[in-house]
């Protein structure tokens, strides 16, 4: 079952991919700036039915010299000695499928875990490795650690990714008081995003209990009706109701406009195979009406008053 902290971690590069180019150079990994980031579908399955999913695919299109490329986003909260081969296999399928470079990174909020990660993994024989698979890892070892108020409140998505990768360290509590006042002075709705994504991205660490404590103290104003809703709808979002926000995020990028029906039909939906359609169809859609065109009649895409047509 896929964890809540898991969720966050991978997640929030959707909601803000240049969150990787803004990280990656602090790191001194020079990346262009994106002149685009796009969310691409994350099914890696096989034709014998094997289903592999990598957790978040964005396509960079940038002006610098990597150009176009994959981000293929893996969250990972311990060791697990299979991971490197499928990390691998996500590699060499999504290289062949879209025939554009793909750079794997693995997001982790402990030590041990991400020095685990990072290690160089080997496939073939000893005498001559056949592939060598060398992801960047995101953690605590190397993500700035930020409690810099101007720093905060210039990246609010950098602060989020330090206070999650950094849930077990010491600073937690510097870090997310810094972030709780940079989330001040930016719009309650896009504040209730980042107060989700922290939120989830803690899991059970005791830095979680510092969060809802600065939640009570210093950020009641996002106690209003709406954000209590969000707050319990983001306690028991699974993995249908997080497709179906894909799907609206993906028009929204594209700026197809996403009237309130529209969001009704696809947030009722309950199944995910019809939500995934909808998502791999919205990258090329160029209406709300072209991305119900092929959806299949008995599906569970119609909400309340809106199986008609769409406005």
């Amino acid at each position: 079952m896929v964890s809540s902290s898991h969720e966050a971690m991978h997640r929030l590069f959707q909601h803000d991919g240049r969150v990787f180019t803004r990280t990656a150079r602090a790191l001194g990994h020079p990346f262009a700036d994106a002149v685009d980031v796009s969310l691409m579908p994350t099914d890696c399955t096989t034709p014998d039915a094997l289903e592999r999913r990598v957790d978040s695919l964005l396509r960079f299109d940038t002006q610098g010299p990597e150009g176009t490329f994959l981000l293929a986003v893996e969250a990972q909260s311990a060791k697990d000695p299979d991971k490197p081969g499928s990390w691998a296999y996500y590699v060499a399928f999504l290289q062949e499928k879209y025939r554009l470079p793909v750079l794997p990174v693995v997001i982790c909020n402990d030590r041990r875990t991400a020095a685990w990660a990072s290690r160089p993994v080997d496939f073939g024989v000893p005498q001559w490795p056949a592939l060598t698979l060398r992801p960047l890892v995101l953690g605590p070892h190397n993500v700035p650690v930020v409690t810099d108020p101007d720093v905060a409140r210039d990246d609010i998505p950098l602060a989020t990714l330090s206070a999650i990768t950094h849930s077990k360290d010491p600073d937690a509590g510097a870090i997310l008081k810094t972030l709780a006042a940079a989330l001040k002075t930016v719009d309650e709705d896009d504040a209730i995003i980042f107060v989700e994504f922290t939120e989830r991205g803690l899991g059970k660490t005791p830095a979680a209990e510092i969060w809802r404590k600065i939640m009570a103290a210093d950020l009641s104003f996002f106690r209003s009706e709406t954000a209590q809703k969000l707050r319990a709808e983001g306690r028991t979002e699974g993995r249908t109701e997080g497709r179906a926000k894909d799907v609206l995020l993906l028009l929204s990028r594209r700026d197809i406009e996403v009237t309130d029906a529209l969001r009704e039909r696809v947030m009722a939906c309950t199944d995910f195979d019809v939500l995934e359609g909808l998502f791999v169809r919205a990258i090329t859609a160029t209406s709300a009406e072209e991305l119900f065109d092929e959806a299949a009649p008995d599906a569970a895409v119609r909400a309340e008053g809106t199986s008609g047509s769409q406005e």
